[in-house]
């Protein structure tokens, strides 16, 4: 019976040592992007994101977590601009507008402290896209940060492309929507893009 005991306590750990030297061999830092094109000039969009009000209308972590507690911080857009949040299904953190450049970038730093401690940079860009009579913007949607020894035990069943990529598509999927029914497209002028 003891040695029973024995054995299986050393074909765990010998398990546990396989699959921590494993983990230890995935990347360090990770990058996400996703993006689509908005029949939409960059003026019309830019705001949905740098102002953190607006940003949370279409931002799929802050709809799949109704009740979570969340305040704002700092001016109401723009470089400052800060939401700290806590929810039971988007963690505990805060995210903070660190650079913006009007109509073309916004970058933001997401803080995490639950379900797991992340220091993440978020960036949104925006490319015109069209010509004279065409109006489209391509906006990219991008994360990117360390992965720490259990982030990376974490990716060995559930991989950031898996946990976030569909969230980021629903995001661009719902600012597209939003941004294409409030965008004014001026005279002689019509949506493009795809």
């Amino acid at each position: 019976m003891l040695e029973g005991i024995i054995i299986t306590a050393a074909v765990l750990a010998g398990v546990m040592v396989v699959v921590a030297a494993f983990a230890s061999t995935r990347p360090d830092h990770f990058k996400i992007a996703r993006s689509t094109t908005i029949a939409a000039p960059s003026a019309a969009i830019y705001p949905l994101i740098a102002d953190l009000h607006r940003f949370n209308t279409w931002n799929p972590f802050a709809l799949k977590d109704p009740y979570a507690k969340g305040h704002y911080e700092g001016p109401p857009n723009g470089v400052g601009a800060g939401y700290v949040f806590d929810g039971s299904k988007s963690g505990t953190g805060r995210i903070d507008v660190v650079d913006t450049k009007p109509d073309a970038a916004v970058i933001m730093r997401l803080l995490m402290t639950r379900p797991m401690a992340a220091d993440n940079r978020i960036a949104f860009t925006l490319e015109p896209q069209g010509d004279a009579t065409r109006i489209a913007t391509r906006v990219t949607w991008a994360m990117e940060g360390a992965v720490p020894f259990v982030g990376k035990l974490v990716s060995l069943v559930l991989d950031c492309e898996t946990m976030v990529g569909p969230d980021f598509e629903a995001g661009l999927a719902s600012l597209k929507a939003l941004a294409e029914g409030s965008a004014p497209l001026g005279p002689g002028r019509t949506a493009g893009g795809t």
